[in-house]
């Protein structure tokens, strides 16, 4: 044996560099640490150890640097990663898909039938809605805001380019401008498909057999490798594996590049189906087709109407949902690829033909120019939008919520929670059929009776669904810690995509708003302009500024919170008849705000999000209902209250117009602030730890590339020969925050073999209030347990060591690990042993500095480099 071990330390979400994870240290005299050494790996991933690392040390300590993957360094990419911030609602709704809570052990066997499929198939559904909500909002930019409304001079003169030929000749007559139009959609949907192309990268990085790494260029000074170095010996036969009771098991579980592949097609292609549709149908609707217009519209309509059936059923086939590395796309890929290529050039061709004699051609409808500024203008509707485009938006907003609450309530309650919503939806759309006169053999309905007012109770009755009693799970047959319930009750998947919902709409409503603002010159779009978004967008600035002050509320009930959990904390600091320094005083109101920190995201952060969520439900409720009615939020001269409600929702539209620059903006500061990157990364960092397996357009996932590096390293490092100086005896996997995640991960992946030479430490860990509650099917208290019994040798004790801080407001106690260490935080109130500064209070960093963690890792080194077993339980 070489009588060595490594530490192979994992950092978090803020990209520590790689000198400060490893404690590198200026030498007497200089200005800066030195620079430390590149072992494995590249810029983007490495690891790395330091300089002055000799071949003698009892232990060696490794850092493994990911954090360019997401946080990125200072460099002109930043910009280019920066956008990926506003593909964050993709993010939110594909975590949607982990977050289920009845996620079988085994991949193979879930069934299409059972709670957990039907739950995955919608919240596919809703992600390729979302994928719908994008294609339809560029859609609504280049057909409706600039191909239909634009059509003055002065309008099409802010648009960059030599656009005015819109607005005169051949292109201005019938829907030839919308064929234009759709290149604005067509274009965002290539470029996105081409930058997700370019990220398959991710997917495609697989963990290497366990061989010799090859030999490394050491910087001056380091010491070099022993030449005549022995290969390694042949691997030793794998026992059998026992079934999986973990899904992070699952070997194909970070190989979804065909899976990745497949998906992207079906979603790109139903995007470009929504766009065609939109200009397509309008022109169907006010002019049917006939004689050769019909023998080219039909097969079209039947072309893209093939696409989106195809694209359902598929999402619930095993051939798209299983990770199998780089598979092909496939018959059904290939099809619907053709479909779609000829179901947009039906379009464009019925768009370029004249219009028909059998119905009301669209120039007559289209507004003309000047009218709004001219109230007897004939031909100058209050809503100016291309007709029929009102309708979908409302119908698309109103079906992913009865989406979400189905997903929600089959997530909690099972397949027959599933009834609620279904018959909500099957008597809105009865209800809408009797209200417009398409039920024969009714009577009509009646005159005052506007169909908005159905959607409200419709609504409430699939709610219904969420309220159900909740199917048990294995882990409630024994009793739980505090604090690691279900999240949301169970709802999280529901709660997740509703999250990711509202910012799409969002940002939506806001590129909207945003280019008819450009489009007008400045122009309020409430008052007279040229160019309107559509009526049911402009009840988005008003349900966007309630859902701030929401929002505000919200986080003025969790400073209270706050302020009453470190009143506690400070009484426990500074008890009463316990005279303390005026220096100590103040000291123990800092340590108090971090634990009442600490204590509030750690026992009441669900519960507010929750209650969040729950008011977010009931205000979007009422959206669909105000999107349905068709109404403005207020009149166009407001008087009284409904001046308060139009200030309010010029506010809302404002701060609507440049949300989406704001995202993009705090995505720029995340890979060039440490601070907002440690606030706002935590988030970001979460949501790109999953695979793509739900929504291929979102950003890539990290987790994809660094568990099998990790896991390519750490079984190779410990196949090498015994007389190797390379090698070493055992190998102490050290996680930090988002790091034990994927030390987790990369844990459950290694053989058994390799992890019999392994010791865990995590610290800042989120196993169990975090992902234990939001993620059960990975985390929860049936499958921790299994991490826990990977890491325990046959008649040992666990080789799992948690410490954590009560001033840490992300570390925890995991009830599953064999030794929980609680870390002193701070060392002392004042400074001592000739000291001025005081002790820092180090909250979620500097583990590793901690006298436990020493004493810890000494012993745990111990054990590894001799091989001896840990004591069995109960032992003296």
């Amino acid at each position: 044996m070489v009588d060595r071990v490594l530490e192979l330390r994992v950092h978090g979400v803020s990209n520590t560099p790689p000198g400060q994870i490893l404690g590198l240290r200026p030498a007497p005299g200089a200005d800066a640490p030195p620079p430390p050494w590149l072992v494995a790996g590249g810029p983007v991933t490495g690891f790395y150890r330091s300089p002055t690392v000799e071949p003698g040390d009892p232990v060696v300590v490794e850092a493994y640097s990911w954090g360019q993957l997401t946080s990125g360094a200072r460099t002109a990419r930043d910009v280019e990663r920066a956008l990926w911030t506003l593909l964050l609602p993709f993010t939110l709704a594909n975590v949607a898909l982990h977050a289920r809570p009845s996620i079988p052990a085994d991949p193979d066997a879930e069934r299409w039938n059972s709670t957990s499929g039907i739950t995955a198939w919608l919240i596919r559904l809703f992600c390729l809605s979302l994928t719908g909500t994008l294609a339809l909002t560029l859609t609504g930019v280049g057909v409706d805001l600039v191909g239909w409304q634009c059509v003055a001079d002065d309008c099409l003169r802010q648009i960059p380019g030599p656009w005015e030929f819109l607005g005169r000749g051949w292109w201005s007559e019938g829907a030839r401008a919308l064929a234009v139009g759709l290149l604005v959609p067509l274009g965002a949907l290539a470029l996105l498909g081409l930058v997700t192309w370019r990220t398959y990268q991710y997917e495609a990085q697989m963990p290497a057999d366990p061989v010799a790494p090859p030999t490394s260029r050491r910087p001056t000074g380091a010491p070099a490798d022993r030449p005549g170095q022995p290969e390694a010996g042949p691997p030793v036969p794998e026992p059998p594996p026992d079934p999986p009771g973990n899904p992070l098991q699952d070997r194909t579980f970070w190989m979804g590049e065909g899976q990745l592949r497949r998906g992207a097609v079906l979603h790109l292609c139903t995007g470009v189906v929504v766009a065609a549709a939109v200009p397509l149908g309008a022109v169907l609707a006010m002019d049917p087709p006939r004689g050769g217009r019909a023998a080219v519209a039909w097969p079209t309509v039947a072309a893209l109407a093939a696409v989106v059936l195809i694209a359902v059923v598929a999402l619930a086939r095993p051939g798209l949902t299983r990770r199998a590395g780089a598979t092909p796309l496939g018959g059904r890929s290939i099809a619907v690829v053709v479909l779609t290529g000829a179901g947009l050039v039906g379009t464009v061709l019925i768009l370029l033909l004249p219009d028909g004699p059998a119905g009301t051609p669209l120039a007559a409808l289209r507004p003309t120019p000047g009218c709004a500024w001219h109230a007897a203008t004939p031909n100058c509707p209050a809503d100016r939008s291309l007709p029929g485009l009102d309708w979908i938006v409302a119908w698309l907003g109103t079906g992913q919520l009865l989406l979400l609450i189905a997903i929600g309530s089959v997530a909690r309650s099972g397949r027959r929670a599933l009834a609620a919503p279904a018959t909500a939806a099957l008597l809105l759309a009865l209800g809408f059929a009797w209200s417009t006169g398409w039920l024969p053999g009714l009577p009509a309905a009646p005159a005052a009776l506007d169909f908005w007012t159905l959607v409200v109770p419709v609504a409430a009755l699939a709610a219904t669904g969420l309220l159900l009693p909740r199917a048990p799970s294995p882990a409630e047959q024994r009793p739980l810690a505090p604090h690691t319930g279900l999240a949301w009750g169970g709802r999280a998947p529901a709660v997740i995509a509703g999250f990711g919902w509202l910012l799409c709409v969002s940002n939506s409503a806001g590129l909207l708003y945003w280019i008819t603002d450009r489009l007008n010159g400045g122009a309020a779009p409430h008052g007279p302009s040229p160019v309107a978004p559509p009526v049911p967008v402009m009840w988005a600035g008003l349900a966007f500024a309630v859902a701030l002050l929401a929002l505000a509320a919200t986080a003025g009930w969790a400073g209270l919170i706050f302020l009453r959990l470190r009143r506690h904390e400070y009484a426990q600091l500074a008890p009463p008849g316990h005279p303390l320094s005026a220096h100590d005083l103040r000291r123990c109101r800092d340590v108090s705000a971090w634990r009442a920190l600490h204590r509030l995201i750690g026992e009441h952060a669900v519960r507010l999000v929750g209650w969040y969520a729950a008011g977010s439900a009931v205000l979007v409720t009422l959206g669909c209902a105000a999107l349905l009615s068709r109404s403005r939020p207020h009149p166009t001269v407001a008087t009284g209250g409904a001046a308060v409600v139009e200030w309010i929702s010029a506010v809302g539209d404002r701060l609507l117009g440049w949300l989406p620059v704001l995202i993009a903006a705090v995505g720029l500061l995340v890979y060039r602030n440490d601070l907002v990157r440690r606030s706002v990364g935590v988030i970001w960092d979460v949501g790109t730890f999953w695979p793509r397996t739900a929504h291929p357009l979102a950003p890539p996932s990290y987790a994809e590339r660094a568990v099998p590096e990790l896991q390519t390293r750490t079984a190779g490092l410990l196949a090498l020969a015994e007389n190797d100086p390379r090698g070493v005896d055992g190998i102490i996997l050290s996680g930090h925050s988002q790091g034990t995640v994927i030390c987790a991960a990369v844990i459950l992946q290694l053989p058994a073999r390799v992890r019999r030479r392994i010791w865990f430490f995590s610290y800042g860990c989120q196993l169990t209030r975090l992902y234990g509650r939001v993620f059960p099917g990975y985390f929860g208290p049936d499958r921790l347990p299994v991490l826990a019994e990977a890491l325990t040798p046959p008649g040992g004790r666990t080789r799992w060591t948690n410490f954590w801080r009560n001033t840490d407001p992300l570390g925890w106690p995991v009830t599953a690990a064999e030794r929980e260490l609680a870390v002193r935080d701070p060392e002392a109130l004042h400074p001592s042993d000739g000291e001025v500064a005081d002790p820092p209070i180090r909250n979620h960093s500097g583990y590793p500095e901690a006298p436990e963690f020493h004493r810890e890792r000494s012993r745990v080194a111990w054990l590894l480099r001799r091989g001896v077993p840990a004591p069995r339980r109960g032992s003296g």
